[in-house]
């Protein structure tokens, strides 16, 4: 093999290379003019390439393989030259229960207790409750879904300068739609326990008449003609979309076009990301609830943060239809609320298929659970405290669930394997790279170079690894209905399996309180029994009733703090 001073220097061969698929399914290398020429490929930059494909050919095979790898490269261009919009799947769709048709029998979804409280006279005792009690006071005509839209709104408004959670108001669509249920609602047509409320949508998920920004600067000013499926459920639903909020540009982090989301309980730190604002506007209360979107975190993450409650539901149970994509076979939408019970709310309203995201399969899902929590077999895995001093166990045992030991797959590189997801939001903003477009786009652009390396082969050897990982976590789930703990961030977001996170308590460090949150996670498409061991661990420690200090939000963060 020739040195890098050589006539190919190892950069130069790559670089060609990357963009004619020798060992490489996409790229992740902003490739400037000169890389984009006609230069064909010879022997020798087969040579300097073996090591990425981890191969050794003979002088014969290089030539050979020169040849093929030059028509592949002409049929790359020929390919690139056709427009590919961001919303256009690859024809390959990940199934966690493959060949399970599912079933269109749909179950109901109501509040667990329906009668009517008295409205609060504090109108921040107001703007904090769940769903749920919100419900219950529309529904009585305590309060209006006018009265609570208008209290969003200022909240929204008053607030975003200190978080950064809002990309756009939607205030004229949220006061007409508000306008709407309080007719329908004295007509006696009912809906159900959105009808009124106000919610925010990650500014990922599209609605017409108003930017969907990604919240990346080359989006800011995209405006999408798509209703997201999500969206149109929350309006049959009868919600009232009162904002879009933010997420770190392109879905990583916190930090978007706008700055940077902070967390409500600690100005000094982000949000986390990337559903960062709707975390944030929902811990704060800024709005009823919200929906977020995860591929690997990014609702879990921002909800230990900000100490919401939120819900990951089975990959394939919500249609990601007009919501940006990022990775096809790990995308995720979720409900971000104040409690585990207005999560099953809202999941009950966006689920199920829409015939337009081919990876839904229809499950029911019903609240409340019938099943008697006593029946329950709850997993947990021992994480170096003894099991007598465990507060978690403690409580699930007074609740009365059966508690059983369980490990969790150790054999499987699961950070490697998030190659995955590399690949696949490289080839969907593949042109930016193409492009050489950076700014603003957090750490996606050197993600997206490095991933243009990722043979094919590898590839597709992560995605056998994650069929043999996903088959021995089913396992583990034979053995429980649910399982809470477990370092199991990284291989649930791989085999798709849904995972509950709500506020477990707090702490204080330096005069600041800060909550921190405890994950439970159920078999595929078992959200019913997830949330019911969820919300009976939460009723019984009653975390996700504390509220950040609303007089911490009128304060400036102080950039001499450190994160």
């Amino acid at each position: 093999m020739r040195s890098d001073s050589q006539s190919y220097d190892r950069r130069t061969v790559l670089t060609t290379l990357s963009g004619i698929g020798v060992g490489s399914i996409v790229f992740r290398r902003a490739l400037a003019a000169d890389v984009e020429s006609k230069q064909s490929v010879s022997a020798e930059m087969i040579q300097q390439a073996e090591w990425v494909a981890g191969i050794s050919l003979s002088e014969e095979d290089r030539a050979a393989t020169a040849g093929a790898v030059e028509r592949q490269r002409r049929g790359i261009e020929a390919m690139r030259a056709v427009a590919v919009p961001y919303e256009v799947a690859p024809a390959i769709a990940f199934r966690p229960a493959p060949g399970d048709p599912g079933t269109a029998v749909r179950g109901t979804a109501r509040p667990i207790e329906s009668a009517a409280g008295q409205r609060p006279q504090d109108q921040q005792d107001l703007a904090f409750l769940p769903v749920s009690e919100l419900a219950a006071l529309v529904r009585t005509r305590q309060v209006s879904s006018l009265e609570l839209t208008r209290m969003y709104l200022d909240r929204l408004h008053e607030h975003n300068q200190q978080l950064h959670c809002v990309v756009s108001f939607t205030e004229e669509l949220a006061l007409r739609q508000a306008r709407q249920a309080d007719r329908e609602i004295a007509a006696g047509r009912y809906r159900g326990p959105l009808h009124g409320i106000p919610w925010g949508a990650k500014d990922l998920i599209a609605y017409p008449g108003y930017h969907t920004t990604w919240g990346a600067p080359p989006f800011r000013e995209q405006e999408l003609k798509t209703k997201a499926t999500v969206a149109r459920r929350l309006e049959v639903a009868g919600a009232v979309l009162a904002a879009k909020l933010s997420l770190g540009a392109l879905a990583m982090g916190d930090r978007w076009f706008g700055g940077k989301t902070r967390n409500p309980w600690d100005l000094t730190q982000g949000s986390s990301g990337s559903s960062a604002g709707s975390a944030a506007a929902t811990a704060a209360g800024l709005i009823g609830f919200t929906l977020g979107s995860e591929t690997l975190g990014s609702i879990v993450s921002p909800c230990r943060r900000c100490g919401t409650s939120g819900l990951r539901p089975t990959f394939g149970r919500v249609s990601r239809y007009g919501c940006m994509p990022l990775a096809w076979s790990m995308d995720k939408i979720g409900p971000i609320c104040r409690s585990i019970e207005d999560c099953a709310l809202v999941f009950d309203a966006i689920y199920g298929s829409d015939g337009l995201d081919e990876t839904v399969v229809d499950r029911p899902f019903h609240w409340p659970p019938s099943r008697d929590l006593r029946t329950l077999r709850v997993g947990y895995v021992e994480n170096g405290t003894p099991n007598a001093d465990r507060r978690d166990l403690t409580v699930l045992r007074e609740l009365g669930v059966e508690l059983v030991p369980i490990e969790l797959p150790r054999r499987f590189p699961v950070s490697a394997m998030t190659v995955i997801l590399d690949a696949e939001a490289a080839t969907v903003f593949d042109e930016l790279t193409r492009q050489g477009v950076t700014e603003g786009l957090n750490r996606w652009p050197s993600i997206w170079r490095a991933a243009r390396y990722v043979p094919a082969v590898e590839y597709l050897r992560a995605n056998r690894l994650r069929s043999m990982l996903l088959k021995e976590m089913n396992q583990v789930l034979e053995q429980v209905d649910v399982y809470v703990g477990g370092d199991d961030l990284v291989i649930t977001n791989l085999t798709g399996h849904p995972s509950a996170v709500l506020p477990d308590g707090f702490t204080v460090r330096d005069g600041v309180r800060r909550p921190y949150s405890i994950t439970f996670t159920g078999k595929l498409y078992g959200e019913v029994d997830l949330l019911a061991v969820a919300h009976a661990y939460q009723q019984a420690t009653g975390h996700h009733l504390e509220r950040p200090k609303l007089s911490a939000l009128r304060e400036e963060p102080n950039p001499e703090k450190s994160e």
